[in-house]
């Protein structure tokens, strides 16, 4: 299984750069980037602040897939 998220859709959306969100979460925006390239899985809590930065639920933005 892999974790797969629609996080740069979500920033379109809310036209917001990878700076702005890493700001808003508190990492970095390396951490950012390597989450939108599925290289990296958040924690729980910061899957919950990326959440409700776009107030979303988890579900909307992360889904788990199979490989």
């Amino acid at each position: 299984m892999k974790l797969k998220n629609r996080i740069r859709e979500y920033r379109a959306r809310f036209n917001m750069k990878q700076d702005d969100l890493a700001k808003k979460v508190g990492v970095r925006r390396e951490t950012i980037g390597r989450l939108e390239m599925n290289k990296y899985n958040p924690s729980l809590l910061l899957a919950l602040e990326i959440a409700r930065v776009f107030d979303s639920s988890i579900e909307e933005i992360f889904e788990i897939v199979e490989e």
